[in-house]
């Protein structure tokens, strides 16, 4: 079997956040399909079956006059993806209690022990919305509660909550790669109550959760928010986040349409993760 060929663009970035995250994002949509986050940047990566010439002429961010973007790419052969990730994904450890971190790290001594392999999904809990995400899990009742992780990314979110008592996890994402790393995940840390479906909020229709999760963006979340309010159950919690803290009050207006009543936030680096609760 012929090896694929990879070609391979390094990016230096300043400053480095939200520009990295943002500039996952759009080469994503563009077809890379791997990433590694560096100290000053972003290396992604793309079958030269699914490159061309003008790869790069979509992707705003790098046309911004708010960051500075620099890069070289080259071809390569052969990636050695798990020995890339073995370099560059540092185990995390959230609160001193729960720990996210790849097969090939040594087990802490947390109470919580994630094991992924990320692959090119979003939600390593090296983000800052997804560490803050963790945060709010691990101050919440999860015990026999009904879950659902909207944008999933690679499930960690919904393994937490299984790992904290929850009954019934639904995990939901709309790129195939992120749904298929979710069940990936789920098998690895030995989940039973998780199942994880690859679409969007139109999935929804007809369920009903105690706790909803949804770490996405601002513009899908003021869009969604509807949907999450009609699919929670009276006194469940919404946490939302995968926005700036200058986005919080549009958030919080548009949750108020729907009888969702803000109670908290965390910030991290102008992150925002944010606590609703439906009455």
């Amino acid at each position: 079997m012929s090896v694929p060929i990879y070609l391979g663009y390094y990016f230096k970035i300043k400053p480095l956040q939200p520009a990295s995250e943002i500039l996952i994002a759009e080469l994503g949509n563009a077809g890379f399909e791997s990433f590694v986050e560096t100290e000053d940047g972003v290396n992604a990566f793309i079958q030269k079956g699914e490159w061309n010439d003008n790869i790069l002429n979509d992707i705003h961010i790098l046309s911004s006059g708010e960051f500075e973007i620099e890069y070289t790419s080259e071809v390569i052969e052969q990636v050695n993806w798990n020995k890339e990730w073995e370099k560059n994904f540092n185990p995390i450890i959230v609160e001193d209690v729960c720990s996210v971190r790849a097969p090939f790290h040594e087990k802490p001594n947390t109470d919580y022990d994630i094991i992924i392999e990320p692959k090119m999904s979003f939600g390593t809990g090296h983000h800052e919305t997804t560490h803050m995400m963790i945060q709010h899990l691990l101050k919440t009742d999860l015990k026999n509660k009904k879950v659902l992780d909207m944008g999933c990314g690679t499930g960690v979110l919904a393994i937490l909550a299984e790992m904290r008592g929850a009954n019934e996890i639904d995990a939901i994402d709309i790129d195939n790669w992120c749904y298929l790393n979710t069940i990936e995940n789920v098998e690895r840390n030995h989940c039973d109550h998780i199942t994880a479906y690859e679409g969007d909020v139109s999935l929804l229709s007809g369920k009903s959760y105690d706790i909803i999760i949804a770490n996405i963006n601002r513009n899908i979340l003021l869009n969604d928010i509807k949907h999450y309010a009609s699919a929670l159950r009276s006194d469940g919690k919404l946490f939302l986040s995968g926005f700036y803290k200058e986005d919080l009050d549009m958030i919080s207006e548009e949750c108020v349409k729907y009888k969702l009543n803000f109670t908290k936030h965390i910030s991290r680096n102008n992150w925002i993760a944010a606590s609703y609760t439906l009455k």
